[in-house]
């Protein structure tokens, strides 16, 4: 039997996201990092069981995150990961970015907010 992951609502418009979400910043982590095939197959069965908010950053990786959660969500740099997925049903999933990290010096991020930065990470999101 499987269990229903409970949903709450945002906002006044309806829209409703799942209260667990699944963050995929260890697929493409820090001490190691599952191949694209794991990696989608982990988000796709997180959303099988009813996971709609899926969480990623341009920092992730960096940046191959985003390039796997979008191969997930038939986005594929290749024609192989176009026939080898069965796509995610996009309009039932939510997904989020994070962005403002520019990189990370020896004492920490260097944040960056300026608008142009801003443009550019979304851009490339």
């Amino acid at each position: 039997m499987a269990i229903e992951i409970p949903k709450v609502k945002l906002g006044t418009q309806g829209f409703e996201v799942s209260k667990l979400g699944f963050g995929c910043m260890s697929l493409t982590g820090h001490d190691h990092s599952v191949s694209d095939e794991d990696g989608i197959a982990i988000i796709k069965h997180a959303v099988e069981r009813g996971v709609t908010h899926i969480d990623t950053a341009d920092l992730y990786g960096p940046k191959t995150n985003e390039i796997l959660v979008g191969k997930a969500y038939g986005k594929p740099t290749s024609f192989l990961f176009l026939q080898a997925l069965k796509h995610l049903p996009r309009e039932k999933v939510q997904l989020a970015t994070k962005f403002g990290v520019e990189s990370m010096g020896p004492d920490g991020p260097v944040i960056n907010g300026t608008p142009e930065f801003v443009r550019s990470s979304l851009e490339a999101s």
